[in-house]
Protein backbone atom coordinates (compact mmCIF):
# COMPACT_ATOMS: atom_id res chain seq x y z
CA UNK A 1 0.00 0.00 0.00
CA UNK A 2 1.40 3.46 -0.83
CA UNK A 3 1.72 5.64 2.27
CA UNK A 4 0.58 9.53 2.55
CA UNK A 5 0.64 12.06 4.20
CA UNK A 6 -2.58 12.84 6.08
CA UNK A 7 -1.91 16.14 5.78
CA UNK A 8 -4.71 18.85 6.60
CA UNK A 9 -6.80 19.95 3.00
CA UNK A 10 -8.25 22.88 2.73
CA UNK A 11 -5.14 25.01 2.08
CA UNK A 12 -6.47 28.66 2.09
CA UNK A 13 -6.95 30.44 -1.40
CA UNK A 14 -3.23 31.58 -2.52
CA UNK A 15 -3.04 34.98 -2.75
CA UNK A 16 -1.40 34.92 -6.38
CA UNK A 17 -2.38 37.11 -8.95
CA UNK A 18 -0.93 34.19 -11.87
CA UNK A 19 -3.44 32.16 -10.09
CA UNK A 20 -6.52 34.38 -10.15
CA UNK A 21 -5.62 35.52 -13.93
CA UNK A 22 -5.81 32.01 -14.75
CA UNK A 23 -8.46 30.27 -13.36
CA UNK A 24 -10.56 33.90 -14.57
CA UNK A 25 -10.00 32.88 -18.23
CA UNK A 26 -10.80 29.25 -17.52
CA UNK A 27 -13.87 30.58 -16.32
CA UNK A 28 -14.85 32.41 -19.47
CA UNK A 29 -13.82 30.31 -21.65
CA UNK A 30 -15.92 27.54 -19.70
CA UNK A 31 -19.16 29.74 -19.95
CA UNK A 32 -19.13 30.69 -22.95
CA UNK A 33 -18.47 27.00 -24.45
CA UNK A 34 -18.77 24.43 -22.44
CA UNK A 35 -22.22 22.65 -21.39
CA UNK A 36 -22.15 20.35 -18.50
CA UNK A 37 -23.81 17.66 -17.51
CA UNK A 38 -26.76 17.70 -14.72
CA UNK A 39 -26.45 21.54 -14.64
CA UNK A 40 -28.44 24.86 -15.06
CA UNK A 41 -25.90 26.80 -17.18
CA UNK A 42 -27.67 29.98 -15.68
CA UNK A 43 -27.22 29.14 -12.44
CA UNK A 44 -23.78 27.78 -12.82
CA UNK A 45 -22.00 30.00 -15.47
CA UNK A 46 -22.64 32.61 -12.69
CA UNK A 47 -20.84 31.13 -9.57
CA UNK A 48 -17.98 30.27 -12.39
CA UNK A 49 -16.61 26.49 -12.61
CA UNK A 50 -13.95 24.78 -10.45
CA UNK A 51 -10.93 24.10 -12.53
CA UNK A 52 -9.41 20.95 -10.78
CA UNK A 53 -5.57 20.98 -11.95
CA UNK A 54 -4.42 18.24 -10.39
CA UNK A 55 -4.73 15.09 -8.18
CA UNK A 56 -2.85 12.75 -5.80
CA UNK A 57 -4.03 9.81 -3.29
CA UNK A 58 -7.14 10.62 -2.28
CA UNK A 59 -6.36 14.27 -2.68
CA UNK A 60 -7.60 17.46 -5.53
CA UNK A 61 -6.02 20.08 -5.81
CA UNK A 62 -7.77 23.42 -7.87
CA UNK A 63 -6.23 25.91 -9.67
CA UNK A 64 -5.92 28.26 -6.89
CA UNK A 65 -4.35 25.72 -4.61
CA UNK A 66 -7.28 24.42 -2.89
CA UNK A 67 -6.63 20.92 -1.68
CA UNK A 68 -9.62 18.96 -1.30
CA UNK A 69 -9.89 15.39 0.04
CA UNK A 70 -12.53 13.95 -2.39
CA UNK A 71 -15.13 12.66 0.01
CA UNK A 72 -16.90 11.00 -3.99
CA UNK A 73 -13.72 9.04 -6.03
CA UNK A 74 -14.60 11.42 -8.49
CA UNK A 75 -18.33 9.23 -9.29
CA UNK A 76 -18.01 6.59 -7.14
CA UNK A 77 -15.04 5.55 -9.97
CA UNK A 78 -11.35 6.20 -8.47
CA UNK A 79 -10.83 3.15 -6.48
CA UNK A 80 -7.12 3.02 -6.32
CA UNK A 81 -6.70 6.54 -5.87
CA UNK A 82 -5.44 9.69 -8.18
CA UNK A 83 -1.99 9.66 -9.65
CA UNK A 84 -0.86 5.83 -9.75
CA UNK A 85 2.04 5.97 -12.15
CA UNK A 86 1.81 1.71 -13.22
CA UNK A 87 -1.62 3.12 -14.91
CA UNK A 88 0.14 5.91 -17.01
CA UNK A 89 2.75 3.55 -18.36
CA UNK A 90 0.17 0.56 -18.93
CA UNK A 91 -1.83 3.33 -21.15
CA UNK A 92 1.70 4.65 -22.57
CA UNK A 93 2.97 1.21 -23.46
CA UNK A 94 -0.01 -0.10 -24.98
CA UNK A 95 -0.58 3.70 -26.98
CA UNK A 96 2.49 2.77 -28.71
CA UNK A 97 2.28 -0.70 -29.73
CA UNK A 98 -1.21 -0.28 -30.80
CA UNK A 99 -2.79 2.71 -29.88
CA UNK A 100 -6.95 1.24 -31.68
CA UNK A 101 -8.24 -0.91 -33.31
CA UNK A 102 -11.91 -2.34 -33.49
CA UNK A 103 -13.36 -5.65 -32.03
CA UNK A 104 -15.67 -5.96 -35.29
CA UNK A 105 -15.10 -8.43 -38.30
CA UNK A 106 -13.77 -11.42 -36.37
CA UNK A 107 -11.08 -9.12 -35.06
CA UNK A 108 -9.64 -8.76 -31.18
CA UNK A 109 -6.34 -7.29 -29.35
CA UNK A 110 -4.06 -8.66 -27.11
CA UNK A 111 -5.26 -6.72 -23.85
CA UNK A 112 -8.84 -6.51 -24.39
CA UNK A 113 -9.08 -10.34 -24.95
CA UNK A 114 -7.33 -10.92 -21.60
CA UNK A 115 -9.11 -8.63 -19.73
CA UNK A 116 -12.02 -10.60 -20.71
CA UNK A 117 -10.21 -13.77 -19.18
CA UNK A 118 -9.18 -11.78 -16.37
CA UNK A 119 -12.90 -10.70 -16.08
CA UNK A 120 -14.49 -14.41 -16.20
CA UNK A 121 -11.76 -15.25 -13.33
CA UNK A 122 -13.07 -12.67 -11.19
CA UNK A 123 -16.44 -12.75 -11.31
CA UNK A 124 -18.79 -14.49 -10.15
CA UNK A 125 -19.31 -18.52 -11.01
CA UNK A 126 -20.84 -18.46 -14.48
CA UNK A 127 -20.33 -15.39 -15.92
CA UNK A 128 -17.62 -16.49 -18.59
CA UNK A 129 -18.98 -13.55 -21.04
CA UNK A 130 -18.18 -9.86 -21.45
CA UNK A 131 -19.64 -7.59 -24.09
CA UNK A 132 -17.22 -4.27 -23.86
CA UNK A 133 -18.33 -0.62 -24.19
CA UNK A 134 -17.68 2.69 -22.79
CA UNK A 135 -19.84 3.96 -19.95
CA UNK A 136 -22.45 2.48 -17.53
CA UNK A 137 -25.36 4.20 -19.63
CA UNK A 138 -23.95 1.93 -22.75
CA UNK A 139 -23.07 -0.80 -20.89
CA UNK A 140 -26.90 -0.94 -19.34
CA UNK A 141 -28.37 -0.07 -22.88
CA UNK A 142 -26.76 -3.23 -24.12
CA UNK A 143 -28.00 -5.02 -21.16
CA UNK A 144 -31.79 -3.52 -22.04
CA UNK A 145 -30.80 -5.29 -26.00
CA UNK A 146 -29.73 -8.65 -24.51
CA UNK A 147 -32.73 -9.21 -22.63
CA UNK A 148 -34.83 -8.55 -25.76
CA UNK A 149 -32.51 -10.69 -27.92
CA UNK A 150 -32.59 -13.38 -25.58
CA UNK A 151 -36.51 -13.85 -25.29
CA UNK A 152 -36.78 -13.74 -28.93
CA UNK A 153 -34.22 -16.32 -29.13
CA UNK A 154 -36.45 -18.46 -26.77
CA UNK A 155 -39.42 -17.84 -28.75
CA UNK A 156 -40.97 -15.14 -26.25
CA UNK A 157 -40.61 -11.97 -27.64
CA UNK A 158 -43.53 -9.83 -25.36
CA UNK A 159 -41.40 -10.10 -22.77
CA UNK A 160 -39.78 -6.95 -23.39
CA UNK A 161 -41.15 -4.88 -20.65
CA UNK A 162 -38.07 -4.36 -17.24
CA UNK A 163 -38.57 -3.58 -14.09
CA UNK A 164 -36.76 -0.87 -12.55
CA UNK A 165 -37.23 1.00 -9.20
CA UNK A 166 -38.04 4.76 -7.88
CA UNK A 167 -34.70 5.81 -7.11
CA UNK A 168 -32.76 4.05 -9.31
CA UNK A 169 -29.89 5.36 -11.41
CA UNK A 170 -28.59 3.47 -14.47
CA UNK A 171 -27.57 6.19 -17.28
CA UNK A 172 -28.64 8.76 -19.87
CA UNK A 173 -29.12 6.85 -22.80
CA UNK A 174 -32.64 6.93 -24.02
CA UNK A 175 -33.16 3.18 -22.53
CA UNK A 176 -30.71 3.80 -19.41
CA UNK A 177 -32.78 6.90 -18.67
CA UNK A 178 -35.94 4.95 -19.00
CA UNK A 179 -34.87 2.67 -16.38
CA UNK A 180 -33.89 5.12 -13.67
CA UNK A 181 -36.79 6.52 -11.29
CA UNK A 182 -35.47 9.73 -10.55
CA UNK A 183 -38.53 11.41 -12.32
CA UNK A 184 -36.90 14.78 -12.67
CA UNK A 185 -34.36 13.05 -15.46
CA UNK A 186 -37.89 11.89 -17.69
CA UNK A 187 -40.19 15.12 -18.34
CA UNK A 188 -37.48 17.48 -20.76
CA UNK A 189 -37.27 13.62 -23.04
CA UNK A 190 -40.59 12.27 -22.66
CA UNK A 191 -39.21 9.46 -20.77
CA UNK A 192 -39.61 7.08 -19.75
CA UNK A 193 -39.91 4.75 -23.29
CA UNK A 194 -42.71 1.99 -23.63
CA UNK A 195 -41.62 -0.85 -21.94
CA UNK A 196 -40.00 0.20 -18.99
CA UNK A 197 -41.99 0.32 -15.11
CA UNK A 198 -41.03 1.18 -11.83
CA UNK A 199 -41.38 -0.93 -8.66
CA UNK A 200 -41.06 0.50 -4.94
CA UNK A 201 -37.30 0.81 -3.54
CA UNK A 202 -36.24 -0.47 -0.28
CA UNK A 203 -35.80 2.97 1.11
CA UNK A 204 -36.70 2.63 4.77
CA UNK A 205 -36.07 6.16 5.99
CA UNK A 206 -38.67 7.85 3.87
CA UNK A 207 -41.24 4.81 3.14
CA UNK A 208 -40.63 2.36 5.89
CA UNK A 209 -40.20 4.05 9.48
CA UNK A 210 -42.95 2.85 11.85
CA UNK A 211 -42.43 -1.12 10.28
CA UNK A 212 -39.75 -3.60 11.04
CA UNK A 213 -36.81 -2.90 8.23
CA UNK A 214 -36.56 -6.47 7.71
CA UNK A 215 -40.93 -6.91 7.07
CA UNK A 216 -40.16 -3.32 4.97
CA UNK A 217 -37.54 -5.02 2.81
CA UNK A 218 -39.84 -8.06 2.13
CA UNK A 219 -43.01 -5.37 1.07
CA UNK A 220 -40.51 -3.73 -1.03
CA UNK A 221 -39.78 -6.73 -2.88
CA UNK A 222 -43.24 -7.40 -3.68
CA UNK A 223 -44.33 -4.24 -5.12
CA UNK A 224 -42.21 -6.03 -7.86
CA UNK A 225 -44.21 -9.30 -7.75
CA UNK A 226 -47.09 -6.68 -7.83
CA UNK A 227 -45.90 -5.05 -11.40
CA UNK A 228 -45.48 -8.99 -12.83
CA UNK A 229 -48.68 -10.01 -12.17
CA UNK A 230 -50.44 -7.05 -12.84
CA UNK A 231 -48.31 -6.69 -16.63
CA UNK A 232 -48.28 -10.12 -17.35
CA UNK A 233 -45.50 -12.95 -16.63
CA UNK A 234 -45.43 -13.30 -20.34
CA UNK A 235 -44.49 -9.54 -21.28
CA UNK A 236 -41.77 -9.01 -18.19
CA UNK A 237 -37.94 -9.65 -19.95
CA UNK A 238 -36.27 -8.57 -16.62
CA UNK A 239 -35.65 -6.90 -13.55
CA UNK A 240 -32.88 -4.31 -12.53
CA UNK A 241 -31.00 -3.04 -9.83
CA UNK A 242 -28.36 -1.90 -8.16
CA UNK A 243 -27.25 -3.62 -5.02
CA UNK A 244 -26.93 -0.69 -3.21
CA UNK A 245 -28.74 2.35 -4.80
CA UNK A 246 -26.17 4.94 -5.60
CA UNK A 247 -27.04 8.27 -6.77
CA UNK A 248 -30.56 7.94 -5.53
CA UNK A 249 -28.82 8.40 -1.92
CA UNK A 250 -27.00 5.27 -1.23
CA UNK A 251 -29.89 3.52 -0.37
CA UNK A 252 -28.89 0.36 1.11
CA UNK A 253 -31.69 -2.48 0.86
CA UNK A 254 -32.86 -4.35 4.30
CA UNK A 255 -31.04 -7.90 4.24
CA UNK A 256 -35.04 -9.80 3.72
CA UNK A 257 -35.11 -7.57 0.17
CA UNK A 258 -32.68 -9.50 -2.71
CA UNK A 259 -33.60 -12.94 -1.06
CA UNK A 260 -37.20 -12.15 -1.67
CA UNK A 261 -36.79 -10.15 -5.13
CA UNK A 262 -34.50 -13.77 -6.15
CA UNK A 263 -37.40 -15.57 -5.08
CA UNK A 264 -39.65 -13.64 -7.63
CA UNK A 265 -38.07 -13.43 -10.15
CA UNK A 266 -37.02 -17.31 -10.09
CA UNK A 267 -40.57 -18.55 -9.53
CA UNK A 268 -41.92 -16.03 -13.13
CA UNK A 269 -38.66 -16.81 -14.95
CA UNK A 270 -37.88 -13.21 -15.03
CA UNK A 271 -34.11 -12.33 -15.58
CA UNK A 272 -31.91 -10.24 -13.20
CA UNK A 273 -29.91 -7.37 -14.31
CA UNK A 274 -27.68 -6.28 -11.20
CA UNK A 275 -26.27 -3.13 -11.96
CA UNK A 276 -22.78 -3.00 -10.77
CA UNK A 277 -21.70 0.02 -12.46
CA UNK A 278 -20.90 1.99 -8.96
CA UNK A 279 -20.84 -1.37 -6.46
CA UNK A 280 -18.64 -3.97 -8.76
CA UNK A 281 -14.76 -3.57 -7.90
CA UNK A 282 -14.22 -3.36 -4.26
CA UNK A 283 -17.41 -0.63 -3.60
CA UNK A 284 -19.17 -2.69 -1.21
CA UNK A 285 -16.04 -4.06 0.81
CA UNK A 286 -16.62 -7.51 -2.28
CA UNK A 287 -15.24 -7.48 -5.86
CA UNK A 288 -18.90 -6.80 -6.48
CA UNK A 289 -22.45 -6.39 -4.87
CA UNK A 290 -23.48 -9.06 -5.72
CA UNK A 291 -21.45 -10.64 -3.76
CA UNK A 292 -22.27 -8.46 -0.75
CA UNK A 293 -26.03 -9.43 -1.14
CA UNK A 294 -25.99 -12.77 -1.97
CA UNK A 295 -27.21 -12.06 -5.49
CA UNK A 296 -27.47 -14.54 -8.28
CA UNK A 297 -28.12 -12.08 -11.79
CA UNK A 298 -27.86 -13.53 -14.95
CA UNK A 299 -26.62 -10.36 -16.07
CA UNK A 300 -24.30 -8.27 -14.66
CA UNK A 301 -23.18 -4.65 -16.07
CA UNK A 302 -19.95 -2.64 -14.86
CA UNK A 303 -17.94 0.58 -15.25
CA UNK A 304 -16.40 3.00 -13.38
CA UNK A 305 -13.93 1.23 -11.00
CA UNK A 306 -12.84 -1.34 -13.25
CA UNK A 307 -10.27 1.07 -14.74
CA UNK A 308 -10.89 3.52 -11.52
CA UNK A 309 -11.65 6.10 -14.06
CA UNK A 310 -8.90 6.30 -15.65
CA UNK A 311 -9.83 5.11 -18.80
CA UNK A 312 -13.48 4.97 -20.46
CA UNK A 313 -14.54 1.40 -20.30
CA UNK A 314 -17.66 -0.77 -19.36
CA UNK A 315 -18.96 -3.91 -20.03
CA UNK A 316 -21.96 -6.47 -19.66
CA UNK A 317 -20.97 -9.66 -17.86
CA UNK A 318 -23.61 -12.44 -19.00
CA UNK A 319 -23.65 -16.06 -17.16
CA UNK A 320 -23.60 -19.11 -18.98
CA UNK A 321 -26.95 -19.96 -18.68
CA UNK A 322 -28.15 -16.78 -20.41
CA UNK A 323 -24.74 -16.44 -22.83
CA UNK A 324 -25.10 -20.29 -24.28
CA UNK A 325 -28.70 -19.16 -25.69
CA UNK A 326 -27.81 -16.33 -27.46
CA UNK A 327 -24.57 -17.78 -28.83
CA UNK A 328 -25.75 -21.12 -29.80
CA UNK A 329 -29.18 -19.51 -31.26
CA UNK A 330 -29.35 -16.47 -31.33
CA UNK A 331 -27.46 -15.16 -34.65
CA UNK A 332 -25.84 -12.00 -35.12
CA UNK A 333 -26.16 -9.20 -32.62
CA UNK A 334 -26.97 -6.34 -34.60
CA UNK A 335 -25.02 -4.09 -31.61
CA UNK A 336 -21.74 -2.74 -30.63
CA UNK A 337 -19.81 0.81 -30.80
CA UNK A 338 -16.83 2.18 -32.11
CA UNK A 339 -14.65 1.83 -29.22
CA UNK A 340 -16.51 -1.58 -27.56
CA UNK A 341 -12.83 -3.38 -25.95
CA UNK A 342 -10.70 -0.51 -26.80
CA UNK A 343 -6.95 -1.96 -26.62
CA UNK A 344 -6.12 1.19 -24.33
CA UNK A 345 -8.84 1.59 -21.83
CA UNK A 346 -8.36 -2.63 -21.61
CA UNK A 347 -4.78 -2.58 -20.89
CA UNK A 348 -5.54 0.05 -18.27
CA UNK A 349 -8.24 -2.24 -16.19
CA UNK A 350 -6.16 -4.91 -15.89
CA UNK A 351 -3.50 -2.80 -14.46
CA UNK A 352 -5.98 -1.73 -12.62
CA UNK A 353 -7.20 -5.11 -11.51
CA UNK A 354 -3.46 -6.00 -11.04
CA UNK A 355 -2.97 -3.45 -8.04
CA UNK A 356 -6.71 -4.47 -6.65
CA UNK A 357 -5.42 -7.69 -5.94
CA UNK A 358 -1.45 -7.18 -5.53
CA UNK A 359 -2.07 -4.85 -2.89
CA UNK A 360 -5.09 -6.61 -1.48
CA UNK A 361 -7.12 -3.33 -1.66
CA UNK A 362 -10.13 -4.80 -1.47
CA UNK A 363 -9.60 -7.14 1.41
CA UNK A 364 -8.26 -3.77 3.75
CA UNK A 365 -11.39 -1.66 2.57
CA UNK A 366 -13.27 -4.79 3.88
CA UNK A 367 -11.84 -5.64 6.89
CA UNK A 368 -10.11 -2.54 8.03
CA UNK A 369 -10.65 1.37 6.55
CA UNK A 370 -14.60 0.88 5.70
CA UNK A 371 -15.49 -0.78 8.95
CA UNK A 372 -13.71 2.54 10.51
CA UNK A 373 -15.42 4.96 8.41
CA UNK A 374 -18.97 3.21 9.10
CA UNK A 375 -18.22 3.41 12.93
CA UNK A 376 -17.16 7.08 12.55
CA UNK A 377 -19.86 8.38 10.62
CA UNK A 378 -22.18 6.93 13.27
CA UNK A 379 -20.57 9.97 15.41
CA UNK A 380 -22.78 12.29 13.19
CA UNK A 381 -26.14 10.42 14.29
CA UNK A 382 -26.71 13.06 17.25
CA UNK A 383 -26.46 16.26 15.39
CA UNK A 384 -29.54 18.42 15.20
CA UNK A 385 -29.35 18.28 11.41
CA UNK A 386 -29.06 14.85 11.00
CA UNK A 387 -31.67 12.20 10.41
CA UNK A 388 -30.16 9.03 9.35
CA UNK A 389 -26.41 7.40 8.66
CA UNK A 390 -26.38 4.68 6.42
CA UNK A 391 -23.85 2.97 4.38
CA UNK A 392 -22.46 -0.10 3.88
CA UNK A 393 -17.86 -1.00 2.34
CA UNK A 394 -16.67 2.44 1.48
CA UNK A 395 -19.96 4.11 0.55
CA UNK A 396 -22.50 6.34 3.06
CA UNK A 397 -25.19 8.63 3.25
CA UNK A 398 -25.66 11.50 5.89
CA UNK A 399 -29.69 12.09 5.32
CA UNK A 400 -30.01 15.35 6.84
CA UNK A 401 -33.72 17.10 8.51
CA UNK A 402 -34.75 20.50 8.17
CA UNK A 403 -35.56 23.03 5.44
CA UNK A 404 -35.12 22.05 1.72
CA UNK A 405 -31.62 23.18 0.59
CA UNK A 406 -29.59 22.16 3.43
CA UNK A 407 -27.69 19.08 2.00
CA UNK A 408 -26.55 21.69 -0.17
CA UNK A 409 -24.74 24.88 2.15
CA UNK A 410 -23.70 21.77 4.41
CA UNK A 411 -21.55 20.65 0.85
CA UNK A 412 -20.88 23.86 -0.37
CA UNK A 413 -19.14 24.23 3.62
CA UNK A 414 -17.41 21.24 3.69
CA UNK A 415 -15.85 22.47 0.29
CA UNK A 416 -14.39 25.31 1.81
CA UNK A 417 -12.99 23.20 4.38
CA UNK A 418 -11.06 20.75 2.26
CA UNK A 419 -13.77 18.18 1.69
CA UNK A 420 -15.81 17.16 -1.01
CA UNK A 421 -18.88 15.68 -0.63
CA UNK A 422 -22.03 15.33 -3.07
CA UNK A 423 -25.54 16.47 -1.77
CA UNK A 424 -28.67 13.91 -3.58
CA UNK A 425 -31.56 15.41 -2.74
CA UNK A 426 -31.53 15.95 1.48
CA UNK A 427 -28.86 13.23 1.96
CA UNK A 428 -24.63 13.89 1.63
CA UNK A 429 -22.93 11.24 -0.47
CA UNK A 430 -19.50 9.40 0.30
CA UNK A 431 -17.88 7.33 -1.56
CA UNK A 432 -14.03 7.69 -1.09
CA UNK A 433 -11.46 6.37 -3.22
CA UNK A 434 -10.90 2.21 -1.40
CA UNK A 435 -7.21 3.36 -0.85
CA UNK A 436 -7.97 6.09 1.88
CA UNK A 437 -6.64 5.41 5.28
CA UNK A 438 -7.92 5.53 8.90
CA UNK A 439 -6.07 8.98 9.18
CA UNK A 440 -8.09 10.02 6.30
CA UNK A 441 -10.78 8.58 7.28
CA UNK A 442 -10.72 10.79 10.38
CA UNK A 443 -9.92 13.37 8.70
CA UNK A 444 -13.19 13.34 6.80
CA UNK A 445 -15.39 12.43 9.33
CA UNK A 446 -13.92 15.09 11.43
CA UNK A 447 -14.27 17.73 8.69
CA UNK A 448 -17.99 16.50 8.03
CA UNK A 449 -18.49 17.19 11.91
CA UNK A 450 -16.99 20.91 12.09
CA UNK A 451 -19.37 21.30 8.96
CA UNK A 452 -22.63 20.51 10.23
CA UNK A 453 -21.92 22.23 13.50
CA UNK A 454 -20.62 25.35 11.10
CA UNK A 455 -23.91 25.22 9.27
CA UNK A 456 -26.39 24.57 12.19
CA UNK A 457 -25.02 27.26 14.01
CA UNK A 458 -25.55 29.52 11.22
CA UNK A 459 -28.70 32.14 11.78
CA UNK A 460 -31.86 31.44 9.88
CA UNK A 461 -32.37 33.39 6.70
Amino acid sequence: MVERSPDTPGVRERDDTMDDRLTQSLQDLDRHHHLHPFTDARVFNDAGVRVITGAEGVYLTTSRGHRVLDGMAGLWCVNIGYGRPELARAAHDQLLSLPYYNTFFQTSTVPTTRLAGRLAEIAPEGFNHVFFANSGSEANDTAAKMVRWYWHTKGQPSRKTIISRRHAYHGVTMAAASMCGLEEMHPQFDLPLPGFIHADCPYWYRYGRGMDPEDFGIAAARSVERLITENGPENIGAFIGEPVMGAGGVIVPPESYWPEIMRICRRYDILVIADEVICGFGRTGEWFGSNTFGIEPDIMTIAKGLSSGYQPISGVLVHDRIAGVMVEEGGEFQHGFTWSGHPVAAAVALENIDILQREAIIETCRNVTAPHMQQRLQDLVDRPLVGEVRGVGMMAAVELRGKKGTAAMVREEAWKRGLLVRATGESLILSPPLIITADEVDMLADTLLATLDAVESQPAA
